[in-house]
């Protein structure tokens, strides 16, 4: 549930004649021995997902240990992606966001507790009580702005004072949902303390502290000499990527927005750990899971993605299905990949990356399954999944789960996702996101019968979930002539 966007960038990924990686190490310290398995991750995530170009940096104790650089930066030309071309980060933006508020916060200038009625004016009655910390970690309740301004068609004013005039989803701390308006509201109560435009980019500060000479706000209209051409795969065009056009407003620029490198996000991820950004107090707010209303923790913290892992903390972001972010703070390293293809979600192989890095890193939970069922056909997931199960500290995060299976779903391996969903489905029985989740897979996979069975149960166990009240009114409809 609320994966579908997944399946509309990335469905059915044919073969790309992309026949040439260009491999370009930095010297900034020298390559430790994983560099060739890393490189040959890298490689085969490249295949796998059939992207482009791509940029993969590591870091280790205060140094960037591996940066290298992968295929095209444009597809037209033949352009080689190089170390100076520059990839729009997307919602890894959300992150640079988190740690701008942190540094307020850190500063006595904003208080996460407060009501951002408190910081930003003229907001609507049900907005003004809404606490800081809501916004951050996507359980405030606001409408979404953006998406009515999809390739500009709506003018930002304009969808703006519809978010505004519409209705609260629900109480704050109630539920998660992802939505680009409560990082406009942070961007507008930053820039206010400041006394800045509301517009004005969050970013600055950390690109001068970290000594990020090549990051940037920008989108599709200023894309700049060097940035990369961007695509998705879609129904229409089969054989062959679609360019992908991105706009971001002002106000989404605190959502989304931001174009990099590899090297300036190696340098972002090194001053993070090292406490030029944040010193240690702030750091753990901000990669804490911040708790619902019931007192369940959340999938976030403030600005960022806290990862459920039995033997360390691991925090991070996503941004575009593209582009990836993970630091193991306690064991000082970050990997950060970089890609120009909407939909080939590299997160997926950050994990495995990493514990090349991290002497005695052990794969658990969903990572440890992935590169289990890599690769195996489908008589062999039940049993491979079985024996996952068995394993010591096996115990994988829901959400988790359910984003790699909806991500399966995007990529044309609907036996592989229903296998995982129907895992998921059994491992958090009282979820209904998971019934649903479970009911989609079934109905991508053919299986109409189980599909509604499924969306019954998530409804039983959810009332308020109308994706599936929506769903069901397709499946039960009488075909024509019965």
């Amino acid at each position: 549930m609320n994966r579908r966007a997944l399946l509309a960038a990335g469905l059915a990924c044919p073969a790309l004649a992309v026949s040439t990686f260009v491999a370009a190490p930095l010297a900034f310290a020298a390559e430790p021995a994983p560099a060739d398995r890393a490189d040959a991750l890298v490689r085969r995530f490249m295949a796998d997902r059939h992207v482009p170009g791509a940029q993969v940096v590591v870091v280790k104790d205060g140094a960037i240990v591996f940066s290298r650089v992968y295929g095209l930066a444009d597809l037209a030309g033949g352009a080689k992606a190089t170390p100076t071309t520059t990839f729009p980060i997307n919602s890894i933006t959300k992150a640079f966001t988190g740690v701008a508020a942190m540094r307020e916060v850190e500063a006595g200038r904003l208080d996460l507790d407060k009501p951002i009625g408190d910081y930003v004016e003229d907001l609507p009655e049900a907005w003004r009580s809404i606490q800081v910390r809501r916004l951050l970690s996507h359980t405030s309740g606001l409408p979404d702005f953006v998406p009515r301004q999809k390739d500009g068609a709506v003018e930002e004013a304009v969808a703006w004072n519809e978010a505004l005039a519409a209705p609260v989803l629900f109480p704050p701390g109630q539920r998660f949902h992802y939505c680009q308006t409560n990082y406009a509201l942070v961007q507008m109560a930053i820039d206010r303390l400041h006394g800045l435009p509301v517009t004005t980019p969050l970013g600055g500060e950390q690109f001068a502290i970290a000594g990020m000479k090549s990051s940037r706000y920008g989108d599709s209209q200023d894309p700049g000499p060097s940035r990369t051409t961007s695509y998705t795969y879609r129904r229409e065009t089969p054989d062959q990527p679609g360019v992908r056009k991105e706009l971001f407003s002002p106000l989404a620029r605190a959502a989304a927005g931001l174009d990099s490198t590899g090297d300036d996000m190696g340098r972002w991820m090194i001053a993070l750990m090292d406490g030029r950004l944040l010193g240690p107090a702030a750091r753990k707010t901000m990669w804490t899971q911040d708790a619902y209303a019931d007192g369940k923790l959340g999938q976030w913290g403030m600005g960022w993605l806290v990862l459920e892992r039995s033997d360390r903390l691991v925090v991070g972001m996503t941004g575009g299905s593209r582009n990836a972010v993970y630091l193991y703070p306690d064991d000082k390293v970050g990997v950060a990949i970089l890609s120009n293809l909407a939909g080939g979600t590299p997160e997926d192989a950050i994990d495995e990356i990493a514990q090349l890095f991290v002497p005695g890193m052990k794969l658990t939970g969903v990572a440890a399954l992935r590169a289990a069922l890599a690769g195996q056909p489908q008589t062999a997931f039940a049993g491979v999944i079985a024996k996952q199960r068995q394993a010591p500290g096996f115990k994988p995060a829901e959400h988790e789960l359910n984003d790699w299976g909806y991500r399966l779903l995007a990529f044309g391996e609907p036996a592989k996702a229903l296998a995982v969903l129907a895992l998921t489905a059994e491992l958090f029985p009282n979820s209904g996101n998971a019934q649903d989740s479970l009911a989609e897979a079934y109905a991508v996979n053919g299986d109409k019968a189980a599909a509604i069975v499924h969306y019954r149960r998530s409804l039983a166990l959810d009332p308020g979930n109308t994706n599936a009240v929506n769903r069901l009114k397709g499946l039960e409809a009488p075909t024509p002539g019965s």
